[in-house]
């Protein structure tokens, strides 16, 4: 990983441009220092949702009595509350171009939403309206910083770029769970100082996007699609680009047969008996395996075809779903969901966001971005929702097991929708969606 040394990338100096679109080879394989300092930014602000994160499944289950039908309902809050909200914050951050100013709204609202669990106490409805205020801050903020984290790469290193942001956001969500169990372990079930902790060190990550990250003025539009989109209209006219319509359609088919990372957390723990005190531990499975491999899944994707690293993280997860209803138990059954999860989400996170980005004019790239967002994040409402209610129905095995058959199905459709057809091919290369 390579930090650029030219003064418009500097961090703390003039606002960060993207690179000339004609640059070489070279000049792709440069991480700016746009995108270092927004991957900080992300690191500080996972720990401090993860810490949340971490305690919140056996905190309603367990220390609540929640069913899993309302779990299943506020998981699906949590994921689906940003919905529409990625469209509003992609479409401000484009028809103002203030994208920075923007994201910091929302980070903001996920820092203070922390204090409200406190205040909610038991209540289920107040619980509810806190995790919406918390989605909702993080639905605003995503697409511009996506779009902040495109514009300051060139088209060839988007992967690469992205792979950086990912791995840096990564090692917060493994360092948030890490803080969440000090902090049980030295009170107990004490969830509210867990809660607190996350508020002060949320806010640290707004100070820090503040001071240290530029927004991005005088884009270039290097893509594809040469219209911008600083209208709702200029933007759904970028849905009359092929490629990028079927990377929306498949974003929320596959976001629709994939379930929330608790329900995941919470069927290893129904097969292995885990004790509520260890749960905070299990995402660091995930998060370790994905901070290893975000950054080289990411300069794969840019070489072999984004689309291609993409589907075959959604192939690995499939292997994950298949385990959890399989027979295999103990340890290795631990060992390799948590690994599988992992590497889902280096292929698939930033992986995604390279592809849609590198088609994008910079003017409508938030917006573009958020579309494609908004997809997988309503499919993943309606995941969490159906899977909560077949679980409560017919267990969890059951659940899992019609959970990995419309993963195969939906990958399938899938594959035949992006599968290397005239129009999908069209400008591919170092510039365009692999």
């Amino acid at each position: 990983m390579y930090v650029s040394s030219g003064r418009p990338e500097l961090i703390g100096e003039r606002p960060a441009t993207a690179p000339a679109p004609g640059a070489g080879v070279g000049a792709g394989a440069v991480v700016t220092g746009n995108v270092i300092a927004l991957g900080m930014v992300s690191l500080v602000t996972d720990v401090s949702s993860e810490m949340v994160t971490a305690v919140m499944p056996v905190y309603l289950v367990t220390g609540l009595g929640l069913t899993m039908l309302q779990f299943g309902f506020l998981d699906g809050l949590y994921s689906g509350v940003t919905v529409f909200l990625r469209l509003v914050g992609g479409h401000l951050a484009d028809r103002f171009a203030a994208r920075k100013k923007v994201a910091v709204v929302g980070y903001g609202m996920s820092a203070v939403a922390k204090l409200g669990l406190p205040l909610a106490g038991a209540s289920v409805p107040g619980i509810g309206a806190v995790l919406a205020a918390d989605r909702a801050g993080k639905g605003l903020r995503t697409a511009p910083r996506d779009a902040l984290i495109s514009l300051s790469s060139t088209p060839e290193a988007q992967g690469r770029a992205f792979g950086v942001h990912r791995a840096l956001d990564t090692a917060g969500a493994f360092m948030g769970p890490l803080v969440a169990f000090t902090i049980l372990a030295a009170v107990g079930t004490a969830y509210d100082a867990v809660f607190v902790v996350s508020f002060c060190v949320g806010l640290v990550g707004v100070a820090m996007l503040v001071l240290f990250v530029r927004d991005h003025r005088d884009p270039v539009e290097h893509g594809p699609i040469p219209r911008t989109g600083r209208t709702w209209r200029d933007g759904l006219r970028l849905l009359r680009d092929r490629p990028y319509r079927r990377l929306c359609a498949v974003a929320a088919l596959l976001g629709l047969v994939t379930v929330g990372d608790a329900f995941v957390y919470l069927l290893l723990q129904h097969r292995l008996d885990i004790e509520p005190h260890w749960f905070p531990l299990l995402p660091l499975g995930t998060a370790g395996v994905y901070l290893v491999l975000a950054v080289p899944l990411g300069r794969i994707a840019d070489r072999v075809g984004r689309r291609r690293v993409f589907l075959a993280g959604h192939g690995v997860l499939l292997g994950a779903y298949l385990l959890l209803g399989g027979p295999l138990g103990g340890v290795g059954l631990l060992v390799a969901v948590l690994a599988l999860h992992g590497v889902f989400y280096a292929a698939t996170d930033g992986v995604l966001s390279a592809a849609v980005g590198a088609r994008l004019p910079a003017g409508g790239r938030a917006g573009g971005l958020a579309v494609v967002q908004t997809g997988q994040a309503a499919g993943r409402f309606g995941s969490s929702m159906i899977f909560g209610a077949l679980w409560t129905a017919w267990g969890p095995e059951a659940a899992v097991r019609m959970l990995a058959i419309a993963l195969a199905v939906a990958l399938l459709g899938s594959a035949a929708a992006l599968s290397g057809r005239r129009g999908l091919r069209r400008r591919e290369g170092v510039s365009g969606v692999r």
